[in-house]
């Protein structure tokens, strides 16, 4: 919603009978087309996010200019880690989360150095380096499917270097999510896989147990990229979370 800041969208209501909308952000070198698998809910419109600014609160700013009023909110990997700040600075606007392939912890020493890594070689041109070195963390097997290496560097092509090093830097300004995500009240679903290993499932349910009443779901056998490896497992539980976050809103209403 281009011209509004996102204190003058928060102020429209969604009518309890009507369309509750979402909000998708994806993880780092990822765009809308991770999502393009999952079958969201008919009839609540779905908004996408681009990772394009170099810091979590400025990332913030985008999802919540994204839509007016309450939304749910749809965050894989650093689009999740976006959707804590999102809590953290409104959330009176998160009618409910569904958090996939993430860790609500502050940077390690060695993630900053391995950002700046990355970084260095998309600045000298080499985005196809920082792809390779990315490619083997986001799917189970190693080699992965070439229908999904091959996918994974065509979507992370189109995000491009200069997006690439925002989101890098982004990453740098990430801090430890604990203490917000302990006063989140509406429907939350916490999504992983099992051999994720970025984002292990001891994350997860770190998460889960910080949120009251978050549900858990670790998918069996699946890596970090859940929306192609198991985009039925997602759209299974955004079935059960939208209408739970919509009921909520109806009775707060």
């Amino acid at each position: 919603m281009p011209g509004l800041s996102p204190a003058a969208v928060s102020a429209a209501p969604v009518p309890p009978d009507g369309p509750l909308p979402l909000v998708a952000v994806p993880g780092m070198l990822c765009d809308a087309t991770l999502w393009s698998d999952v079958g969201f809910p008919d009839g609540h419109p779905v908004h996408h996010v681009t990772l394009a600014e170099p810091s979590v609160g400025e990332l913030a700013d985008s999802v919540m200019a994204a839509t007016a009023g309450p939304f749910v909110l749809v965050g894989l990997s650093l689009g999740a880690i976006v959707g804590f700040e999102v809590v953290r600075r409104a959330p009176e606007r998160v009618a409910g989360l569904c958090l996939v392939s993430t860790n609500a912890k502050a940077p390690r020493p060695e993630q900053y150095a391995a950002w700046r890594a990355l970084d260095e070689l998309a600045g000298d041109g080499r985005l196809d380096a920082v792809i390779e070195r990315t490619l083997p963390g986001m799917f189970v097997r190693d080699p992965a499917p070439d229908r999904l290496t091959e996918r994974y560097r065509r979507m992370a092509r189109s995000v491009g270097a200069r997006a690439a090093r925002a989101q890098l830097t982004a990453q740098a300004t990430r801090q430890d999510a604990f203490t917000a995500l302990r006063t989140v009240r509406c429907p939350t679903t916490v999504v992983c896989g099992t051999r994720d290993i970025l984002c292990p499932p001891g994350f997860h349910r770190a998460i889960a147990d910080a949120v009251p009443g978050a549900r858990l779901h670790e998918v069996p056998d699946a890596g970090h990229l859940l929306p192609w490896e198991r985009p039925d497992v997602l759209t299974s539980a955004l079935a059960g979370l939208v209408p739970a976050a919509h009921r909520r809103l109806a009775r707060a209403g």
